[in-house]
Parts: C-alpha cells; sequence; structure tokens
C-alpha cells in the first residue's frame, strides 16, 4: 500500500486507469455526499476499514450484472413463487445497511461498512440516492441490499439475509424495476464467486467506464423508490 501512498485525494480524483493492480486508486478524503457522488461517476467506489484511512478503488476487471442475464435457478425459482416473501423498495433504508454491517462473512475479519459509512450512505439515502431493495417474511425483514445510484447504473455495495435466498429474491426484484426504468447494469465492484453463480460476469475496467460514461446521460431516478413488489 505504501507505493500509493502519493496518490492522496484532495478534491480531484485521478484517473481510473490508473490504479494499482489491485485496483487502488487514492487514499483520504472524506465520505461527504458530493465526493461520493463524484467517485461513482467516475467509476470509483470507498473500502475501507476503521484502522485505514478512505481508500478508493477501480478495478480491473470489474464485475457486473447486465439485468437480462440474472440466472434463476431452480430453487430461487421456488423461493420467488412459494416462500411467502414480499419485497419493497427504499422502506427501511437504515435497518438494512445495518443489517449489512453485522453479517458474518467467512472471508474477512469484521466489516468494512464502518459506523462512518453506515452514516454516510444513510445520508446518500435521504438525498435520494441512495437505495434498497428488502424481503420480508410475516412482515419481519429477513435479507435484502444497497446500493447507489446514478443515470442507469446500480452500484451494489452489500447484501444480507436471514432466510433462505431472501437476498437473492430482493435483487430478483430489485432487476425487474431496473429493466422497467432501462438501466444498463449493476456495478457489483469485485468479483465474487457468489455473484457469478447468479450471472454477473467480468468485464475489461476500460468497457466499464464507456458503459458508464454512456449510462450516466440518462435522467438519474432521484428519490424515495418505495412501493412494493408481490
Amino acid at each position: 500500500m505504501d507505493k500509493y501512498l502519493h496518490t492522496t485525494y484532495s478534491g480531484t480524483f485521478p484517473d481510473p486507469e490508473t490504479a494499482g493492480e489491485d485496483g487502488l486508486l487514492a487514499m483520504g478524503g472524506d465520505l461527504e455526499p458530493s465526493t461520493l457522488l463524484k467517485a461513482y461517476s467516475q467509476g470509483i467506489f470507498p473500502w475501507y476499514s476503521d484502522e485505514t484511512p478512505v481508500l478508493w478503488w477501480s478495478p480491473d476487471p470489474r464485475m457486473v450484472l447486465f439485468p437480462d442475464r440474472l440466472k434463476i435457478s431452480k430453487s430461487l425459482s421456488q423461493s420467488i413463487r412459494n416462500r411467502g416473501y414480499r419485497v419493497l423498495l427504499d422502506n427501511d433504508f437504515p435497518s438494512v445497511i445495518r443489517r449489512c454491517a453485522r453479517v458474518f462473512r467467512t472471508d474477512q475479519d469484521g466489516t468494512w461498512i464502518t459506523r462512518e459509512m453506515e452514516k454516510a450512505y444513510t445520508r446518500l439515502h435521504f438525498e435520494g440516492y441512495a437505495h434498497s431493495a428488502e424481503t420480508y417474511l410475516d412482515n419481519r425483514l429477513v435479507g435484502g441490499l444497497y446500493g447507489v445510484s446514478l443515470g442507469a447504473i446500480f452500484f451494489g455495495e452489500s447484501m444480507f439475509h436471514e432466510e433462505r435466498d431472501a437476498s437473492k429474491v430482493a435483487l430478483f426484484h430489485l432487476l425487474q424495476q431496473l429493466k422497467e426504468w432501462d438501466f444498463d447494469l449493476i456495478d457489483v465492484q469485485q468479483s465474487t464467486t457468489h455473484m457469478r453463480s447468479l450471472g454477473a460476469e467480468d468485464i475489461p475496467r476500460k468497457e466499464f467506464l464507456k458503459i458508464l460514461r454512456r449510462s450516466l446521460r440518462k435522467t438519474t431516478v432521484r428519490g424515495n423508490w418505495g412501493g412494493g413488489r408481490k
């Protein structure tokens, strides 16, 4: 990490194509809404821990999920139809990000969703840019995901589930809405086996940035996305 100490954020982000081999682009700065929106609009996102300054990333390749390429397994199809789940958008964003921060992950020690990040994205939600998809069972929140929306891209941040397939069901219904709004893709950011099993794929960063520039010409669907889907 020391080799990138000279790349300190001071109000302007470096060219994403100059990121290191691990995707690290810059460090420092803050999580003000204007900073976060500037970062996402350039294909950059924060990912760090309480022990480090804010770290900004632009990996290559970039994992994305195109709306019409979601892989629906037989078991997921059954969960969508038969488990009695109800999915809402932006009904309880603070609870979703809080649950995502608490979820245990076998491949990491602790959470990367710091208290600072939780506050920052909740603020971004109330400003109309961050959104959640939530799965309920008997009126109990059992799964969901959250992310940031700009133009025709949804930048996915994290998911959690407390019942079988609950986060996947939330993703399925979110994708139905995004397709109605003619979104281009969900940015998964970093490669994971889990998301690849759902149809996500790696594309070169250069291609992702090209899609991003085109997508940002479309109007951002800002505000509370509200409503529900059965």
